[in-house]
């Protein structure tokens, strides 16, 4: 693999590495993840639908790659930036090398990139659009590059959603949860199938109407990726939802889509929050916890006052975003960050437990 790749970011700047992955050419939006570990449930996040990744950590590739380590069906990313790949992997279950399994779904990469110095760019630049290419010359890369979409004003949770409703958990769990699929994690259905849900996934387009014929005991709303504040139909369902008064959770996307319904307004970051080590204080309890995260838009602090019904229940440490809400007047609450974290930190679980309680008292009270 010794073949030459290019690295192309929007504002001109051109890095040269090796071809790693499938050979081609590839746009999107650059950002960086700062995991050490959980490569392949980066790349399978619907979330970074769209996006190149750059991964911190040093060395990728050494483990290999496992089927129960997706977060959906296929990879999402656009392509991906690595410092040092290891075609070769120490882990005796893995199935195939990441070489391996980046041609067979198509990614094009490149390696030998000095990944500290591209994050340190980004940090100051801000997200941008890139262009990877192992066939173009840098010349023909930036008329390319031109041609992809910027992420603001995007809308790509109905690419990434299931085109049909299925089922996921027991089906004589005692608890009914309807989750909007906007771009929804494996693990996240795990996490709800683990603690007795029985949970039927929709559409992202699904309208409240079809939803309610189930007849669940709580809703979901997923994480995604794209734009929250173009997705008018999904806060027109969010609203809906809100009106039936049943328990609703929301992670990532689902935040920002809550508070959209709720008045709220979102911004794009400069360089958003994507890592498995993010500090968020948990503003009712005082406790902290280590978070993972992978979101590029946020909610705007400065709308907070218009609706008096919406109190901010976490924070990020680092800059102080909102990393949490919930609903004084609903059964409603939401978090930017992802408590199913896959392979972890599992600091935010309880957030789980803290649904399904919600979820039970509601049928306690409902049934006297």
């Amino acid at each position: 693999m010794s073949d030459k790749a290019y690295l192309l970011l929007a504002d001109g700047f051109l890095i040269e590495g090796k071809a790693i992955g499938k050979k081609g050419t590839t746009g999107g939006e650059i950002c960086f993840n700062t995991g050490m570990t959980g490569y392949q449930e980066i790349y399978t996040d619907p979330s970074y639908y769209g996006q190149i990744i750059v991964n911190t950590s040093a060395h990728i590739g050494n483990y290999g790659t496992l089927d129960e380590e997706q977060e959906s069906l296929q990879p999402q990313i656009s392509g991906v930036v690595i410092n040092e790949f290891s075609d070769e992997f120490s882990r005796k279950t893995a199935k195939e090398s990441l070489q391996t399994y980046l041609e067979k779904h198509g990614v094009v990469g490149i390696s030998d990139v000095d990944t500290r110095q591209l994050v340190r760019y980004i940090r100051s630049k801000g997200a941008m659009n890139a262009l990877i290419s192992s066939v173009l010359t840098p010349e023909q890369m930036k008329a390319e590059l031109a041609k992809v979409p910027s992420m603001d004003g995007l809308e790509l949770s109905s690419v990434v959603s299931t085109k049909e409703s299925y089922f996921v958990g027991d089906p004589n769990a005692p608890i009914r949860i309807a989750a909007i699929d906007l771009g929804i994690k494996v693990n996240i259905l795990k996490n709800l199938a683990d603690r007795g849900c029985y949970i039927k996934v929709f559409p992202a387009k699904t309208k409240l109407a079809e939803m309610k014929k189930w007849d669940a005991h709580g809703y979901f709303i997923s994480n995604g990726p794209g734009d929250p504040s173009v997705m008018d139909y999904a806060i027109e369902t969010v609203k809906d939802v809100l009106k039936e008064d049943k328990p609703t959770f929301g992670i990532c996307l689902g935040h920002q889509l809550l508070a959209l319904a709720s008045g709220l307004s979102t911004y794009k970051m400069h360089h958003g929050h994507r890592g498995l080590n993010h500090p968020v204080k948990n503003l009712i309890t005082g406790l902290g916890e280590m978070t993972s995260q992978n979101h590029g838009f946020a909610v705007s602090s400065n709308d907070i006052d218009k609706n008096p019904n919406v109190e901010v229940t976490h924070v990020h440490l680092n800059d102080d975003t909102i990393m949490g809400i919930r609903l004084k007047d609903k059964k409603a609450f939401s978090v930017q960050y992802h408590p199913e974290a896959s392979p972890g930190p599992h600091d935010s679980r309880y957030l789980f437990d803290q649904f399904l309680n919600m979820v039970k008292e509601n049928q306690t009270v409902h049934s006297h």
